[in-house]
């Protein structure tokens, strides 16, 4: 797995072979089969003709493949009070969210990067611990991102300054502890605009984060980097930092839209146009719904409205049922003929947060039989009414699979990514 930049990636999901070959015509040689003809001339005089002959050399020039990447993004995670207390039922002492994530965790580690999205603070000594309203999670809750195989988080979100300015700090300072790389929180300036980077299998890959709002609280005026807002010129500029800094693909996880509303709102769409025709950005990834949301297209790239909520204590009892729901988004990447890096498909597999069997991320295939009936049933529910939101805009033709796809082009399999031994 990628962590920042000169770690290798570890694992390559696909590779595309290409050789050209040249031949190339050697310089002509002497020949060396003369053959000599008498004429009828005074004897004195002898006349030689002499035929030359060519041979050709054939060398073959072999091109590297092309460098190719997996990208896989997850929505909210949220650490209401049932969430927390589920993170103690797999140690004595303490927390554990790790197992919740077992269903999930080959797909986030198979990928060549992995992000994902911390929605809350994170307390700095285990005090003080709090759901909704206002959050605080133990720092288990992000070492458990790490352990499962996430290279890096977006941070920026509405609850993000919950704990006020050293309660941003304090989660900017576990992650730095724990080696998380993040985006979207910063402790200075200078930390704020310096790009953050990763190496995905080869590929320079840059990303920010940023929200719509922080519930109303107001950072102090000489402090605005501890939370990046949603300011289309200052997306740009930290985006134009980082394609100079040597980034080859920017992607910008943006903290939008309307709570439980499937369809994007007006200022997504005044966003999305201000923001990813640029340049400098090539892929957006949104969340803060907590429903899924449209894929769709601006030109030739991608912008996944909103992927649900990944984990959380949110179902029909509070919301709406569609709020268990969440998806991993993957995109492909591809290295053109001229060198530049494009995303050419996105596949999505569908999640469910099983609420009644401590909180585990459900791959929410249909197909499943080693689950209760009644489990089997709400991921075909899932299964449905993720994939009537999600793919209402592209479809397959357009390079948008439901499932796993193997390499662009190739047919998706949901199947594939159920752990092994659960059939």
């Amino acid at each position: 797995m990628s962590r920042i930049v000169g770690v290798l990636s570890a694992v390559v999901l696909f590779v595309a072979g290409m050789a050209v070959f040249n031949a190339t015509r050697s310089d002509p040689e002497p020949g060396t089969d003369a053959e000599a003809a008498t004429e009828i001339t005074p004897p004195s005089t002898t006349s030689t003709t002499t035929t030359s002959t060519t041979t050709t050399t054939t060398t073959t020039t072999t091109l590297p493949p092309p460098r190719t990447a997996r990208l896989a993004f997850t929505g909210d995670l949220l650490p209401h009070g049932s969430v927390q207390r589920a993170g103690t039922a797999f140690v004595d002492e303490g927390w554990d969210f790790a197992p919740l994530y077992e269903e999930v965790r080959p797909i986030i580690e198979g990928a060549d990067l992995a992000i994902c999205h911390l929605e809350t603070p994170i307390s700095i000594d285990d005090t003080n611990l709090s759901g909704y309203p206002r959050f605080s999670a133990p720092r288990a809750f992000a070492q458990a991102a790490l352990d499962v195989g996430y290279d890096g988080c977006s941070l920026a979100s509405n609850h993000s300054y919950d704990r006020g300015a050293q309660g941003a700090l304090d989660t900017i300072t576990v992650l730095q502890e724990i080696g998380l790389p993040y985006a979207g929180q910063a402790a200075s300036d200078e930390e704020d605009l310096a790009p953050v980077l990763y190496d995905a299998n080869g590929i320079t890959i840059a990303h920010i984060s940023a929200t719509y709002s922080l519930n109303g609280f107001l950072m102090p005026s000489d402090r605005q980097y501890l939370v990046d807002l949603i300011e289309p010129d200052a997306i740009l500029h930290e985006a134009r930092i980082a394609k100079e800094s040597g980034a080859e693909f920017v992607i910008v996880s943006m903290h939008w839209g309307a709570e439980y509303r499937h369809e994007p709102i007006s200022s997504q769409n005044e966003w999305l146009e201000a923001t990813l025709p640029s340049e400098y950005v090539d892929l957006i990834i949104g969340h803060h719904a907590h429903v899924v949301q449209p894929v769709d297209k601006v030109g030739d790239e991608w912008v996944v409205f909103g992927l649900g909520n990944f984990l959380s204590n949110q179902s029909a009892n509070c919301c709406v049922a569609a709020s268990q729901d969440g998806m991993i988004a993957t995109v492909e990447l591809l290295e053109n003929d001229t060198g530049q890096i494009e995303a050419v498909g996105v596949h999505y597999i569908p999640t469910w947060v099983d609420r009644g069997d401590g909180y585990i991320i459900r791959v929410a295939d249909p197909a499943r039989t080693d689950l209760p009936t009644s489990t089997i049933d709400q991921m075909g529910i899932t299964f449905d009414r993720t994939f009537d939101v999600v793919s209402s805009r592209l479809s397959e033709a357009d390079g948008l699979t439901i499932g796993l796809g193997l390499a662009p082009g190739e047919p998706s399999v949901i199947a594939s990514v159920v752990p092994a031994g659960d059939e």
